[in-house]
């Protein structure tokens, strides 16, 4: 098969292929740029497709390998995306963003509230909020794993109560 019939027979799965893009993406932008990149790597690897496939199903994995590869890539950057009007968050400057806060907040009150909750949850708690993994305190503080997961979730439910006025 020449490239040119190839091209064709991929143009001719295009529709498909955009409306599969708008459901992952939810963006015109980004399902553009998706398609684009499905059909380019279709093109790309046409000596790895077999006549008498479904052409359909290859180009359906094609875009969804390349739409979770991209969101892996995304994920992994830690990037923020500023999708207000005149990129709000990314223009205003860094003491602005101090004094926008949803609400007063009484630090000290917050902080009784914690302390007043067991050590074992709140230490195990912290552990998680500061980065550790659920396998590094099991390891650290030489305790189940389960017993980690359950600390914390407990840890959670009990902030939220003593915390509640703060919602």
């Amino acid at each position: 098969m020449s490239k040119n019939e190839f091209g064709a027979m991929i143009l001719s799965h295009e529709s498909f292929l955009m409306q599969l893009a708008m459901k992952l993406t939810r963006s015109t932008e980004d399902s553009n740029d998706l398609l684009q990149e499905t059909l380019f790597k279709a093109l790309k690897n046409q000596n790895k497709f077999q006549e008498g496939t479904n052409i359909k199903g290859w180009l359906y994995t094609i875009m969804k390998n390349t739409f979770i590869n991209a969101y892996r890539k995304r994920k992994n950057q830690n990037t923020f995306v500023d999708d207000t009007d005149n990129k709000y968050f990314l223009n205003m400057g860094e003491t602005e963003k101090v004094a926008t806060t949803d609400a007063i907040v009484d630090q000290e009150y917050m902080m009784r509230q914690i302390n007043s909750i067991e050590k074992t949850y709140v230490e195990t708690f912290m552990m998680y909020y500061n980065g550790y993994k659920y396998e590094e305190i099991s390891e650290i503080l030489d305790i189940p794993l389960g017993t980690v997961k359950s600390r914390i979730f407990l840890a959670r439910k009990k902030m939220q109560s003593k915390l509640q006025d703060y919602r």
